[in-house]
């Protein structure tokens, strides 16, 4: 890999582009990115991406091809993921965006997502025990028990924030009964993730990128840490993630804006993120620490690129 690459994840809610090369086989981060798409707004849970989802994904893919050109990127690797997945007419927007900017997306399955994602939490975080890792996007959720070495069970569950949300966040705050109703929810449809935790039992839950990196952010400024975004793995921990996700579900989003830490793109999702959260640890007992890995989907391709 000595050319520059691009890798371009064009998630539900967030489309990501990652620029990197390889010296002496290490892959060097050159810029990233991240743009609040949500094309998945709207149309989510009836499987369409809305004309408005497709105009801003054009956007953002005729910007991203903007910074491309200028860094003068010769192999493009991007991928859609949930919205895309599901959506009737998710062929014809990957066409669309192809006949305009002139990137192929690949859209993949979620097995290979949630692959993707361990490989890109691997390169970030060392799992000496085993570890639940998870992915909340706002389409699909990837759950994923592994240790260092290893998957040993892995699933993609379309059940990602974007999804609660249109269907259960109806209040600001959330109503006690709409947090009731997403557990029961969870409990229906979660079970084949709780026959694995029983199985493997793992001791760690993983959070990858995303909500976790603003629940990470928020807890430094609170303890007085220094939060790095660009660090592999950044500080969080049980105590704060308690802490904070009973603060989120009492305020509205106003007040959820003025929480130092918070961010605009992710102040809608997290409340319902933390509460699919706050049910995995109340299910599993077990877990003794809590930590987040800043690499995820892009950063798990760049890894599997650079093996080679």
């Amino acid at each position: 890999m000595d050319d520059k690459i691009a890798i371009i994840d064009l998630g539900t809610n967030t489309f990501h582009l990652l620029l990197a090369r390889s010296q002496k086989g290490q892959p060097i981060i050159l810029h990233q990115e991240r743009v609040p798409v949500k094309i998945g707004l709207g149309g989510i849970n009836r499987n369409i991406i809305t004309d408005a989802g497709i105009v801003r994904a054009i956007e953002a893919m005729n910007n991203f091809k903007i910074i491309l050109t200028q860094n003068k990127v010769s192999k493009v690797h991007a991928f859609g993921t949930s919205a895309l997945r599901n959506a009737s007419n998710g062929k014809e927007v990957v066409a669309m965006i192809e006949a305009e900017t002139g990137i192929a997306v690949r859209i993949i399955s979620g097995d290979e997502e949630a692959d993707y994602i361990y490989q890109g939490v691997r390169a970030a975080v060392t799992m000496k025990e085993i570890s639940l890792i998870v992915d909340i996007g706002g389409g699909s959720v990837e759950f994923i028990i592994g240790n260092h070495k290893e998957i040993l069970w892995k699933q993609s569950f379309e059940i990602g924030g974007q999804r609660l949300m249109e269907r259960f966040h109806r209040h600001d705050p959330i109503l006690g009964s709409e947090i009731e109703d997403i557990r029961s929810f969870l409990e229906l449809s979660l079970s084949p993730l709780f026959i694995a935790i029983d199985k493997y039992k793992p001791l760690a839950l993983v959070g990858s990128s995303g909500t976790f990196d603003t629940l990470s952010e928020i807890h430094c400024i609170r303890n007085g840490q220094e939060y790095m975004p660009m660090a592999p793995e950044t500080p969080f921990s049980l105590k704060s993630f308690y802490a904070i996700k009973s603060e989120l579900i009492t305020k509205n989003r106003a007040e959820r804006l003025q929480i130092p830490g918070m961010i605009e793109m992710r102040v809608d999702m997290i409340v319902v993120a933390c509460c699919l959260i706050d049910y995995l640890l109340d299910r599993h007992k077990d877990f003794q620490s809590l930590r987040v890995s800043s690499y995820s989907l892009k950063e798990g391709v760049l890894a599997k690129l650079t093996q080679h």
